[in-house]
């Protein structure tokens, strides 16, 4: 599904949110400044076409590495990344099997990707398990607004009119109509919040964004 609509993913993106995507990737990276700039090492996790990965790379300094189970966007990635003579490398992987060592980075990113796994809980172990103790792991997602009218605007433009512009853009409706079907299934901000302190996280926080249109989750990893 991915990589039928990889070619105008970036594009749905900004124009879908009006976007408000790109604000919201600047606010996850604000939470990975650690002052201590290259000798970081940061993962982007279902890191799609780059997007955050570069945002990571470009506000702390860190060196970053995005991967992604979807080779077409990761090719996107790359290409991006030779366009702005960036460091960052982009390795094929699968989030719930991911190919790195324990404890290997100080921080673990995921934006729009957790709800899409099999299991929310073993990616996130996953996540868990590549972060070095005191390590901070930041999931941005989609969530549930909290003011109920401005709730049932958002519903109505998600369900009725994002799966007909989407499709009309991208050539594939079914995507766009899996998008808040899986945004529905997915935990709100207080369940997701309780699940990551259920799998040991410390330090569980969340960030309402838009009006809870998304959230960001974040959380560290024991010492």
């Amino acid at each position: 599904m991915f990589a039928t609509i990889s070619a105008r993913y970036d594009l749905l993106n900004h124009l879908l949110s009006g976007n408000m995507d790109k604000r919201w990737r600047h606010k996850v990276a604000r939470l990975l400044r650690s002052g201590r700039g290259e000798r970081d090492r940061l993962l982007d996790v279902a890191c799609g076409t780059g997007d955050l990965a570069f945002t990571l790379f470009d506000a702390t300094g860190a060196r970053v590495i995005g991967t992604d189970f979807c080779r077409p966007m990761l090719a996107i990635a790359r290409g991006k990344a030779l366009r702005q003579q960036s460091a960052v490398p982009f390795v094929e992987g699968d989030a719930l099997q991911l190919p790195f060592p324990d404890d290997a980075f100080d921080g673990v990113t995921i934006a729009f990707g957790l709800r899409n796994l099999s299991s929310f809980a073993d990616g996130l172990n996953e996540l868990l398990r590549v972060a070095k103790p005191g390590g901070r792991v930041v999931v941005l997602e989609f969530s549930q607004p909290g003011v109920p009218g401005f709730r049932a605007l958002f519903h109505f433009y998600f369900h009725r009119v994002l799966p007909l512009l989407g499709g009309a853009l991208s050539g594939s409706k079914s995507a766009y109509e899996y998008l808040p079907d899986s945004v529905t299934r997915f935990p709100n901000q207080e369940q997701l919040a309780k699940l990551m302190r259920d799998l040991g996280f410390k330090e569980v926080d969340y960030l309402n964004l838009t009006g809870g249109i998304a959230a960001i989750h974040s959380g560290r990893k024991p010492e």
